[in-house]
């Protein structure tokens, strides 16, 4: 399964229903990721912007679409920013493709 970080940005009457009737979102989180056929990894807010990220473990970037689409569609958010991670040993093999590549690449 592919990685993905997650990040999300509240719209502000969401924080402010939240304040209101505190809850876990993480449960949320993890039930859409398992309804997509994943599984959600970590959950976070943070300071700054934006507002937190998930971690979650997908079968392919169409399941990770859909859920983000899904969550999306709530209206709770303003925004939902999705980016595959890479470890450390799969950046060895991009590279290798990329030295592959660039060879065949010229630019305009």
């Amino acid at each position: 399964m592919a990685k993905y970080a997650i990040f999300f940005r509240f719209k502000g009457e969401t924080v402010a229903h939240a304040i209101e009737h505190p809850t876990d979102r993480s449960v949320a989180v993890a039930k859409a990721a398992k309804a997509a056929g994943g599984n959600l990894e970590a959950y976070y807010w943070m300071l700054g912007d934006p507002d937190g990220f998930g971690i979650v473990d997908m079968p392919d970037s169409a399941a990770v679409a859909a859920m983000s689409l899904a969550v999306s569609s709530s209206g709770a958010l303003s925004l939902v920013s999705t980016h595959e991670l890479f470890d450390a040993k799969q950046v060895i093999g991009l590279l290798t493709k990329a030295k592959a590549i660039k060879g065949q690449y010229s630019p305009p």
